[in-house]
């Protein structure tokens, strides 16, 4: 825990580590603030394509707190991964960098608990910054929009939950959403094994998020059958599963997940990435010459 302590303080003096906090933050304020003043041309776009079903409904009931938040973690859980790779990143290298690695491999402390130490440091980061996510952009847009039924769009159709069905979606979507997350900080805190400089780590985890993001959202079926099942940032998207709910002549099944194994299934993928990034990354410092 003294170990542990150690590293969290040091990821926190850091300036830079703020950065992706106050980031966060101004998009989610950004996007806000255009929801407020403009959200009733969001939502006639958002319904256009579904015929005349949803036309007699006030924008005011389809546009509150629930679908705010929805609209803000589609849009920033996909660069969120690229925010965690500068802390991530800079585990290992940055004590390389410093000239630190040495005289903490020196220390009477295993590098299997150092390295232990170090990645969960670096899970804490990640989960307080998914903290500060779920503050902004579930309870603030819950406190200017207010809550009413949350209406998701999907295809050419709407899954329609009731208020009191939302809140325990979004508290199992935030927990996938963290699987993924330090499944990213496990790719970031491996490469920083091998490197001497955390720039390199970074940069390479961001074009490896950026790369596998483009493949996954093209739609092609070539990809969708050979590269995409393959893909951690496929199923980092698992967190929409969620909000995809059974229905019976159109009308919602309360508290029902159409495909939750599906759900299930990426989860454990993602943990297995985590678990390969992290055993490659202890096999190769266990045996490393530190240098530096």
């Amino acid at each position: 825990m003294s170990l542990l302590k150690i590293e969290i303080f040091k990821i926190f003096k850091r300036p830079r580590t703020y950065i992706a906090f106050s980031v966060i933050a101004l998009i989610i304020i950004l996007i806000q603030i255009a929801l407020k003043f403009g959200g009733e041309e969001y939502v006639g776009l958002m319904l256009s394509g579904m015929g005349d079903s949803f036309e007699q409904i006030p924008s005011k009931d389809i546009l509150n707190g629930y679908l705010v938040c929805f609209v803000i973690l589609n849009l920033l859980l996909i660069h969120i991964p690229i925010l965690v790779a500068l802390v991530a990143g800079d585990a290992v290298a940055g004590e390389a960098n410093m000239g630190t690695l040495r005289l903490l491999a020196s220390k009477p402390v295993s590098r299997v608990k150092l390295l232990v130490v170090k990645f969960m440091a670096s899970a804490f980061y990640t989960l307080i910054l998914l903290i500060w996510v779920a503050v902004l952009a579930l309870f603030l847009s819950i406190a200017l929009f207010g809550v009413n039924w949350l209406g998701v769009p999907r295809e050419l159709q709407f899954n329609i939950m009731e208020s009191d069905d939302v809140l325990w979606r979004y508290s199992l979507a935030f927990c996938f959403a963290a699987i993924g997350l330090i499944c990213v900080a496990a790719l970031a805190f491996m490469l920083s094994v091998f490197s001497e400089n955390s720039i390199g780590p970074i940069v390479v985890t961001v074009c490896v998020i950026i790369v596998f993001t483009i493949l996954t959202q093209m739609q092609i079926p070539f990809y969708d059958e050979t590269i995409k099942p393959y893909l951690f940032t496929t199923h980092m998207l698992g967190w929409k599963g969620f909000f995809y709910v059974r229905g019976v002549e159109g009308v919602t099944e309360k508290g029902s997940i159409e495909n939750l194994s599906s759900i299930i299934k990426s989860a454990g993928i993602l943990i297995g990435y985590t678990a390969v990034f992290l055993g490659i990354a202890f096999w190769y410092f266990k045996r490393k010459n530190i240098l530096s």
